[in-house]
């Protein structure tokens, strides 16, 4: 299948990866051309805008940051003259308001929209086992579920544009409560001078464990968050967006206002395009910023 890719930031590439292995022809587009030199190192083809990368594709995955983004890159004339007669799918992270907002404007020019956010981040997009919520008619899940099973080992029908946008906000918010609360108990623990494995054993014990806290731990005992799955500058967005559609539901998120303040505080840290783990400096700095401890 000819497959448009626009946006190759860290899920981008690694969808566009896993999609040249599994035998799709590619031509993929980023505003920052930097971002996609790796991917044009691997044989993909690189179009210098979104309407040449739209020109020939069976279908156009958008993997752009967020919804300023995707208006941006696709309403500007020349791609908004290439979107007749195709299918877009939308599988980054936006409100469900957005989504719905942007399925209208392809429809009105002609196209057919679909949206797939997905659950994992690079390592499950390059193995294909990214969880795939799609916000679509049974009849477009039907034609398209079979392409983006390149990418899933679950892609699930959520209900129509709009619905797989929340479902992905409801996951979001959780990787931001877990990995605060985490950071949180492990802060205290270590001040505290308790071995960390012990603490480690007996949560691994509890219907308190998440597989987040192993994955993650090896970051918050070396403080270093290089080379991330997903930024904090993102994650703060993403949080942003849910409490916005909380009230929008008539729902209470006042919990999440200070987790908010977390995230805010470790951008303000410089850390923002860092590995979200980086909100444990926020709650346990390092000595050299605190002054004692450790």
């Amino acid at each position: 299948m000819n497959v448009a890719l626009l946006g190759t930031g860290l899920l981008g590439q690694a969808v566009a990866e896993r999609l040249h292995a599994t035998g799709h022809t590619l031509s993929a587009y980023n505003r920052s051309a930097e971002k996609t030199l790796a991917l044009q190192q691997q044989g993909i083809a690189i179009a210098s805008n979104a309407a040449e990368a739209m020109s020939t594709a069976d279908v156009v995955l958008l993997l752009l940051s967020d919804a300023t983004a995707i208006r941006a890159v696709l309403f500007e004339p020349s791609a908004s003259r290439a979107i007749r007669g195709r299918t877009l799918i939308q599988m980054g992270t936006i409100g469900p308001s957005e989504s719905c907002s942007i399925q209208a404007a392809v429809e009105h020019l002609g196209g057919r929209y679909l949206e797939a956010p997905v659950l994992g981040s690079i390592a499950e997009a390059k193995a294909g086992t990214l969880l795939i919520m799609v916000g679509a008619t049974p009849e477009h899940y039907a034609e398209w579920s079979p392409l983006l099973r390149a990418l899933g080992s679950d892609v699930r029908l959520i209900g129509l544009p709009g619905k797989a946008a929340v479902m992905k906000l409801a996951l979001n918010q959780l990787i931001a409560a877990e990995m605060a609360a985490f950071s949180l108990s492990l802060g205290l623990v270590r001040q505290s001078g308790i071995e960390v494995e012990n603490f480690m054993a007996v949560l691994r014990k509890s219907a308190l464990y998440a597989p987040m806290f192993d994955k993650k731990l090896p970051r918050l005992v070396e403080r270093n968050y290089e080379r991330p799955n997903f930024s904090t500058r993102h994650l703060l967005k993403d949080v942003e967006l849910t409490a916005a559609a909380a009230d929008t539901a008539h729902l209470f998120s006042g919990g999440l206002s200070g987790v908010r303040s977390l995230l805010i505080d470790t951008i303000a840290l410089g850390l923002g395009d860092m590995d979200y783990s980086a909100v444990y400096e926020g709650i346990n700095p390092a000595a050299e910023r605190r002054g004692n401890g450790y």
